[in-house]
């Protein structure tokens, strides 16, 4: 008995998000209304951006790739979930948990950091509009993406590495419908304080330097608003920020509801909840805050539209 506890785990049980038998089928259908959503509003940005090129401008270049991340993100969690409310045990193999661990971790840290691009972008436009096509130059812009997906790399990899060195002996039922960080340090025979320091520095520097960024361009931002003299500019400036500011509003405060606490006080349950908004609510209403606050947008789909109809 004593040799079969302290076996290594191949697999685990993911519990999902309830287990009231009345709620599974409801729930089910619910997210998967939801991940629909997410992959028409996410695919559909995509492909007006890349359709109409007078979106071809470094706003729609980092929205483009908000959209793929956030489709990503959405795909590389949700039809697992969607498992749990349909199988009486959503078993995922310990390679497999590894996997989405990993990508979830990419995805989190890569949408963090393209939403600080996306500020600084901002900052550029409103602060400095006479030299912005030069200031966010196509080499620019290339460098900004490879540090969001770079950033991408270093959180999957320094969460992943963190867990995969972890013993897992006996108990393989993760209390969550996905892999995520804090369920699988609990689950672990041999985890410490010092994995979960690791966790809290990690997650730090990758929500905390996006929003210091972010915070800084639109102190800058500000500013520069309120030197405008006309009412109306200062509304058009306030407008081209609104979107951004209502997407980093729901992600950046989600993340830090789940991840920014003493350990002590972190309730799973609570965890599950909170996840929901960076993984269902935020890769589903950002390309919505995007199309229908944004008049490029909405003149691009109107133009695609008919020449559809025309074809």
């Amino acid at each position: 008995m004593a040799e079969e506890n302290t076996s290594s785990v191949t697999e685990f049980i993911l519990t999902g998000l309830t287990d009231q038998p009345e709620l599974q089928i409801p729930l089910f259908f619910l997210f998967l209304c939801f991940y629909m959503v997410t992959v028409v509003g996410n695919l559909g940005l995509i492909t007006l951006i890349g359709l109409n090129s007078h979106l071809h401008i470094p706003m729609y270049f980092f929205l483009f790739n908000l959209s793929f991340i956030d489709f990503s993100f959405s795909t590389a969690i949700v039809p697992k979930m969607l498992t749990s409310f349909i199988s009486e045990k959503n078993f995922i193999s310990y390679a497999g948990c590894m996997t989405q661990l990993f990508f979830f971790c990419f995805f989190v840290f890569s949408e963090s950091f393209i939403l600080s691009a996306m500020a600084y972008d901002r900052y550029v436009a409103i602060r400095k509009p006479l030299v912005y096509t030069v200031t966010m130059s196509p080499q620019v812009c290339l460098l900004l993406l490879l540090g969001v997906y770079g950033m991408g790399v270093f959180g999957a990899m320094a969460h992943t590495g963190n867990i995969v060195f972890l013993t897992f002996c006996g108990d393989n039922l993760v209390n969550h419908y996905m892999c995520d960080i804090i369920p699988l340090l609990e689950l672990s025979c041999n985890s410490s304080y010092v994995n979960l320091l690791v966790v809290f520095i990690v997650v730090t520097i990758g929500i905390g330097v996006p929003i210091v960024t972010i915070f800084i361009s639109y102190g800058f931002i500000l500013s520069s608003i309120f030197h405008i003299s006309s009412t109306e500019g200062r509304s058009k400036a306030f407008s081209t920020c609104s979107s951004h500011i209502l997407a980093v509003s729901l992600f950046f405060g989600s993340g830090a509801f789940m991840y920014l606490k003493p350990p002590s006080i972190l309730r799973l349950d609570q965890g599950k909840v909170s996840s929901l908004f960076y993984t269902i609510v935020v890769p589903m209403f950002n390309p919505l805050i995007y199309s229908l606050r944004n008049k490029d947008v909405k003149f691009a789909l109107k133009k695609t539209l008919d020449r559809i109809m025309l074809s």
